[in-house]
């Protein structure tokens, strides 16, 4: 008679037939780096995440040396922003200087780069905008200029986030056409239009000044589309694809896992975050244990790599648990 309880009565066995396991090295830890010097500004929305100057970056990038992290997701806060979002593109602009600067002192640390105008723009959308809609193929140009400039710099993964139609393509063409054919695009192909993002837009300074992104990021509602999108950018030349949102979108990533043969980024984002980080302050959660089924649900759904700001918090617990 089967008894499913005999590989459940003691932690040995349980670790022997344990299906998914996170490991440190399918961390990816996100930083802001901002313009300015002598910066270490903390986020209130997102207990123990800062914002940095390149002066300073050192103390999180020795975190995350010291952790065992081997890759970062880098976002630019920068001093200026107009109509174009030039700032993204700027060859001395913020992300390029930051990634020139890591990569000299940490040449093995993967370095991915998002690719998005939000930042860089006056209205805060990801695209141009002309009468109050947001331009798909005028932007296009723009964010091909941003990742070869940001793999001139030396990153290592070009990461577009913006959602315009054909972007995968246009950057493809870009790098290919400027020697970066070794580049891997690592494509946010389902991201949908979340409320779980709002503390990332108090990070970044991203939030837009008018309207909303639902005509560019997916509605929440619809599953299937989101394999559609990730079957045009795998046609487009991504190497790997993101799924955004995490814990709200299992049933998302496990449909791509299961349809696709290319590596997934589950984004354990900035509210999924901030809410664990919020109920642990009040006691009424161990935010340990949450954090780790959180993770590890992620893997069980098909993630092949997670990119979270738990990533420290989780990659010590994980060395605690190896002792």
């Amino acid at each position: 008679m089967d008894r499913t309880r005999r590989l459940r009565m003691n932690a040995a066995i349980r670790d022997l037939v344990r299906e998914q396991h996170v490991r440190i090295d399918e961390l990816i830890y996100p930083m802001f780096v901002i313009e300015g010097e002598n910066i270490c500004s903390p986020v209130d929305s997102m207990p123990g995440i800062c914002q940095y100057s390149t002066d300073r970056m050192w103390e999180e990038l020795e975190r995350v040396r010291e952790a065992g992290i081997r890759g970062i997701l880098i976002f630019g806060i920068p001093d200026h922003k107009d109509e174009t979002g030039s700032g993204a593109y700027d060859e001395n602009g913020i992300i390029q200087k930051a990634v020139r600067l890591i990569k000299k002192r940490y040449p093995d640390l993967l370095v991915i780069a998002d690719v998005c105008l939000c930042e860089y723009t006056s209205h805060g959308h990801c695209g141009l905008v002309k009468d109050g809609v947001i331009l798909n193929d005028e932007t296009l140009p723009l964010l091909a200029k941003t990742a070869v400039s940001y793999a001139r710099a030396g990153a290592d993964i070009i990461a577009p986030s913006d959602m315009m139609d054909l972007r995968v393509a246009a950057i493809r063409d870009a790098l290919d056409e400027n020697g970066f054919s070794q580049i891997p695009v690592m494509a946010y192909s389902a991201k949908f239009a979340s409320a779980y993002y709002g503390p990332f837009r108090d990070a970044a300074h991203s939030a837009p000044g008018f309207g909303d992104r639902k005509t560019y990021q997916m509605d929440p509602a619809n599953g299937r589309e989101a394999l559609r999108e990730v079957e045009e950018d795998i046609l487009e030349g991504a190497d790997l694809i993101i799924a955004k949102p995490a814990l709200a979108y299992m049933d998302v990533i496990k449909e791509i896992s299961q349809n696709y043969n290319i590596p997934i980024a589950a984004y354990n984002v900035s509210g999924e975050y901030s809410m664990v980080k919020a109920a642990a302050a009040n006691g009424w959660i161990d935010e340990k244990k949450i954090v780790m089924e959180n993770l590890t649900g992620l893997k069980r759904a098909g993630a092949k790599m997670i990119i979270t700001y738990h990533a420290l918090d989780a990659a010590k617990w994980i060395r605690e648990e190896e002792k």
